[in-house]
């Protein structure tokens, strides 16, 4: 008896992973572009981030749009001297047809593009609804 959630061709899995990498890439260009509607588009809810020793918890978009806008969170992040982040590395853990399991290396910089602090994470990457968005985050950064 097969389980055809766990058997696929190394092309699907090219495809998955592929699929995977835009979507962090648009991630990441909307949190540097500010966008936070952008942004929440590349999660799926609910949404769950695991980081600075707490578990939070989002239901919706608006949830989260409404927690990370009081106070700005990209007003805090330049405050502490970021402008700008990088992937270092998306390293591919787990890929199923619905979940993926990315562990990501991003790198913090300021306005001379001078590296400002590195962090590890764990992005758990779901297909919901035809649609993959990040659904958790287990981050080493604050």
């Amino acid at each position: 008896m097969s389980n055809n959630a766990y058997f696929f061709s190394i092309d699907m899995s090219k495809e998955i992973k592929d699929q995977v990498k835009q979507l962090l890439d648009v991630w990441m260009e909307a949190f540097n572009n500010r966008d936070l509607e952008g942004w929440s588009n590349t999660h799926n809810f609910p949404h769950v981030r695991i980081a600075g020793g707490q578990v939070s918890l989002w239901e919706t978009k608006d949830d989260y749009i409404s927690h990370f806008s009081k106070p700005d969170m990209f007003e805090s992040l330049e405050a502490a001297g970021w402008h700008h982040s990088k992937w270092v590395s998306r390293d591919f853990d787990l890929v199923s047809e619905e979940k993926v399991h990315v562990s990501v290396v991003f790198q913090r910089y300021d306005k001379e593009n001078n590296p400002h602090s590195k962090f590890e994470a764990l992005y758990v990457v779901t297909k919901i609804n035809s649609n993959w968005g990040v659904q958790v985050r287990s981050s080493l950064a604050p």
